[in-house]
């Protein structure tokens, strides 16, 4: 039964879902919590992108999160590479300083750990690729895409 009554908003909503139920799991049970965690690690993630791969990006993201990881963005200034890793932390915590306590680098590898799950697992190597060795080290290592669906 159709939820929305429309099947792509019916999918996005599930695959959304789906990725805040693997937050939560990892940062605890407040989905308004993962919701912020997911939109601020994948908003830093965005901006240390080449326009290009940050695009691909963002196609393989369900529907929902997509439009989260597109809001303020500005590709005229991408990618953010003259940010230290520091500040790259110290942004993502800032950003989640008006939710409970949760940690710069738990939020980081709960998110990096959800796009590897649901993101191609070539479109995640080009990403890691990309990123700055103490970025890229941040990026756990789990398997490939359990349903490569999910992402639509």
């Amino acid at each position: 039964m159709s939820t929305t009554g429309l099947s792509l908003f019916d999918r996005t909503l599930q695959s959304t879902n789906i990725w805040l139920d693997e937050i939560s799991s990892e940062i605890g049970p407040d989905r308004a919590v993962a919701w912020k965690v997911l939109s601020t690690v994948l908003q830093a993630l965005r901006d240390q992108l080449p326009v290009e791969l940050a695009a691909h990006l963002g196609a393989q993201l369900p529907l929902l999160v997509r439009g989260v990881y597109y809001d303020r963005f500005d590709p005229t200034v991408l990618p953010a590479s003259n940010r230290s890793d520091e500040e790259f932390m110290a942004d993502i915590q800032d950003n989640l300083s008006d939710i409970r306590p949760v940690g710069a680098q738990d939020a980081i590898a709960a998110v990096f750990g959800v796009l590897s799950r649901h993101v191609s697992q070539g479109q995640i190597d080009k990403v890691r690729r990309s990123l700055r060795k103490n970025i890229r080290d941040m990026w756990p290592d789990v398997p490939g895409p359990a349903n490569a669906s999910a992402a639509k």
